[in-house]
């Protein structure tokens, strides 16, 4: 299995993605050449839909990773990185577009064409500590560049209280100002509604789909769980409307006709934490011992629903309660989190990916995995890798340390184990 191997693909919806990312980043780069505002955000919050309300283009430099990542890029930009002194201890997300802005930007050969230069910068004060230290380098990297220094509270979902709420829309309404004084437009109070319709849309699809890998065969894997790329960058058009509802109908009808991701599925597992972006062929290697990653951690978070009838509202509560979905939770909600995924999906053994890159999201797990043993009986693995960096990854450690994971649940099942 090489390093930079992709997955099997099985949907439709999952081959067209190519062609959806494409278009979105080329996109991005007519915008620019159209005079239109281009603005880099973290994702995951309430700026995405405000952005597309106001016709403005958003551009996400942390997705922008996982698409080095599987253009082999990463490799230069982790270069120029660690030669400004970045440690390669960081996270993966913030060495490679710290790299690429400072390196490789401008080269024409970019594959999509790259990312065109920000007008504005929508700078967080709440999230994970390294994207805020992502947009702190744009900064000083993008002097030219108009910033909005946001500031949230660092609340865990089970603690979100009236008083937070209050202070988001406070500052979702700083943020409309800043956009409407920088940009010279003026927000349309029934576009952001409709937007904001959309998006609530898109999420609903997206539980749609989810709740059909709890069929038996799964209709999809891990594998193909890019398709979730209109929920990091297109929530709040229709484009994502129409890409989900071909997905969705696509999925339902594989569900209900029994056709699974292949002939005879035998194990259907659960992966915690973030996928190996260059190395997405990983999740179909489970199959060879009829093995299924049926669900995942990372797929939940994309999924916030909102009230179209009170958007402003709608967007601060999205704001406050998405990084707490994935990287700022709690080692009790996490579990919690898991143990409801493993009994809702029928998971038989459990994949931990203990990320060098991502520390935060790694935390806990020996927890959960105590939690899984003690009150569902599922046996879990762990092996150390890196959602971005190919070199804190073992092929052969890998293998290894499945193949007996997996030989142990065929015979906890009565089965025998195909190597």
């Amino acid at each position: 299995m090489e390093k930079s191997k992709k997955s099997t693909k099985r949907l439709a919806a999952a081959k067209e993605l190519n062609k959806v990312v494409g278009e979105y980043y080329l996109e991005c780069t007519a915008a620019k050449e159209q005079g239109k505002p281009v603005g880099w955000m973290p994702p995951m919050n309430g700026a995405i839909e405000l952005f597309y309300a106001m016709d403005l283009q958003p551009v996400f430099p942390e997705n922008w990773s996982p698409v080095c990542a599987a253009f082999g890029l990463t490799p230069k930009n982790f270069e120029v990185s660690e030669g400004m002194g970045y440690s390669r201890d960081l996270c993966g997300y913030l060495r490679n577009i710290v790299g690429y802005v400072n390196g490789p930007m401008t080269d024409p050969a970019i594959p999509l064409g790259g990312l065109p230069a920000p007008d504005l910068l929508i700078s967080p004060g709440g999230g994970c500590v390294p994207v805020m230290k992502i947009f702190h380098a744009l900064e000083r990297r993008f002097p030219e560049a108009k910033v909005f220094k946001a500031d949230l509270p660092q609340v865990a979902l089970e603690e979100i209280a009236p008083h937070h709420i209050d202070y988001a829309i406070q500052e979702m309404q700083r943020l409309i100002t800043f956009l409407e004084e920088a940009t010279g437009r003026k927000l349309d109070q029934d576009r952001l509604q409709e937007v904001a319709a959309l998006s609530d849309q898109a999420c609903a699809l997206w539980d749609e789909i989810m709740s059909y890998r709890r069929s038996i065969p799964a209709p999809f894997s891990a594998a193909e769980i890019g398709i979730m790329f209109v929920m990091v960058t297109r929530q709040g058009t229709r484009q994502a409307i129409d890409f989900l509802i071909k997905a969705r109908d696509e999925i339902k009808e594989r569900a209900e006709s029994g056709t699974g991701v292949i002939e005879n599925e035998k194990l259907r597992l659960f992966w915690d934490n973030i996928p190996l972006w260059y190395n997405m062929g990983l999740f179909n290697y489970f199959e060879k011992a009829n093995a299924v990653v049926v669900a995942e951690t990372y797929s939940a978070a994309w999924s916030i629903r909102l009230d179209p009838a009170d958007p402003l509202k709608a967007l601060a509560l999205k704001s406050l309660m998405s990084y707490p979905l994935v990287s700022c939770v709690s080692i009790e909600k996490r579990k919690e989190m898991v143990l409801k995924a493993c009994r809702d999906y029928a998971i038989d053994g459990v994949v931990f990916h203990r990320n060098k890159s991502c520390v935060p999201i790694s935390l806990g797990q020996m927890d959960i995995r105590k939690a899984l043993e003690e009150e569902l009986g599922i046996p879990s693995v762990i092996f150390d890798a890196d959602h971005m960096d190919a070199r804190n990854f073992s092929t052969a450690q890998f293998q290894v340390r499945i193949d007996a994971f997996l030989e142990m649940l065929a015979e906890r099942k009565g089965q025998a184990f195909k190597t």
